[in-house]
């Protein structure tokens, strides 16, 4: 059997759920990807905010290496020594007191709400069930999460969907202020909404959700799969606004690329997730947990930390240099290394055909709806990576803006 495989083959033997871009990448490292003709990409996508440290850094490879020479599973049944390190560096550097792990951000998000209705029933009774989030926001692709986020169009053709979920206004207290009830177990909020187009919270909105979930005994929890370890320019987002949920989902840039997930809570919270009440085949395998151990310890610094701020504004700087030139954004949005391009009026709706242009000239990039192009690179890319990916990007504008098409 020929093992030569291209674009082509997708379409033949998988699941026609993604539409993938033309080419295949087969090496990376840094922000640097090729594809099957040996052609190199920059790479402002970071696989979807998860490369957190790039493609193939040493420091990772090492981690992964070394604990494939020891240990891969061993399940739940027991414990391993690299998860019992992973959730001390975690809650040693957060809120939290007591951590769960994953596969996925889907999968942390599902453990949050599980808990939010399991910690509502057994200390206020099962009348405390609602959960509400934002619309316009994404949770995960489960029955469960999928129905939380606040975007109909993932759950058309699924119904019926899971009951007492209702949606607010993002960065809209009075709208939350109508929903909110003794019956609301949970508040879910995303600090920077991701799939929803790269918008960041308001400081006054994050301030007043927590007073309300406070007033009617809910769970805040924050959704910070995408915005989490290192992204925002602090370890969590939360950080940045100086509001402490609950209950928070991390997952993404976790793993550096390896697939986790977690949710992290406190001690009161954690309880009611007693022996068999939810689990995991894989979540917190040792594999993961080494390769995610090496990746917060590396993100947690001082240095990477601020070098997450002084590249974002070069991004943000060289963005807004191209839309002076070009006039093709309203605006440039979103914190840390999560940036979104808002496209102006004249291009709506087009913001896949901005990333297809990109594509012709080896750039990656990504969207966030219909109107947004998202970057999302990894936290240590090099500046030169980014000035050669804005000179690229501005290429691409140039010419699609010249196509008039």
């Amino acid at each position: 059997m020929s093992t030569n495989v291209t674009r082509a083959d997708f379409d033949q033997v998988m699941v026609p759920n993604y539409g993938p871009a033309s080419f295949i990448p087969v090496k990376g490292l840094g922000s640097r990807v090729w594809d099957q003709d040996g052609r190199e990409y920059i790479d402002l996508a970071g696989g979807i905010a998860v490369n957190s440290l790039g493609h193939c850094h040493p420091a990772l490879v090492a981690a992964l290496t070394e604990q494939a020479g020891k240990l891969w599973h061993v399940s739940n049944v027991f414990t391993n020594e690299p998860v019992l390190k992973l959730a001390r560096a975690l809650t040693d550097a957060t809120f939290a007191e007591r951590a769960f792990f994953c596969n996925s951000g889907a999968e942390a998000n599902e453990a949050c709400f599980k808990l939010a209705r399991k910690y509502a029933a057994d200390h206020f009774g099962p009348e405390k069930h609602e959960i509400l989030s934002c619309k316009n926001s994404f949770h995960g692709r489960t029955l469960f999460t999928v129905s939380v986020g606040g975007q109909p169009k993932y759950t058309e053709g699924f119904a019926p969907v899971p009951a007492g979920i209702g949606h607010f206004e993002y960065n809209n207290i009075d709208s939350l202020k109508a929903l909110i009830s003794d019956k609301t177990c949970a508040v879910v909020i995303e600090p920077v909404q991701g799939e929803g187009g790269v918008l960041p919270a308001d400081k006054a909105f994050l301030q007043a959700a927590r007073e309300l979930c406070d007033q009617h005994n809910a769970l805040l929890i924050f959704d910070e799969v995408q915005t989490g370890v290192g992204r925002s320019g602090s370890l969590y987002a939360y950080q940045e606004y100086g509001v402490t949920p609950d209950v928070l989902s991390t997952a993404k840039s976790l793993g550096g690329g390896f697939p986790i997930g977690a949710m992290l809570t406190t001690e009161k919270i954690a309880k009611s997730f007693a022996i068999g009440t939810h689990g995991t085949t894989y979540g917190g395998n040792p594999l993961a947990a080494a390769v995610a151990l090496t990746v917060v310890e590396t993100i947690n610094t001082p240095e990477v930390l601020a070098g997450v701020r002084a590249k974002s504004q070069r991004l943000i700087d060289g963005l807004n240099a191209i839309n002076a030139r070009h006039k093709v954004f309203k605006t440039v949005r979103g914190m840390g290394l999560l940036l979104g391009c808002v496209l102006t009026d004249e291009y709506a709706g087009r913001a896949k055909d901005f990333v297809k242009a990109a594509e012709k000239h080896q750039l990656m990039l990504l969207v966030a709806g219909l109107n947004v192009v998202r970057l999302a690179p990894s936290l240590v890319v090099e500046d030169k990576d980014i000035d050669e990916g804005l000179a690229r990007f501005e290429a691409a504008v140039a010419e699609l803006i010249a196509a008039g098409k």
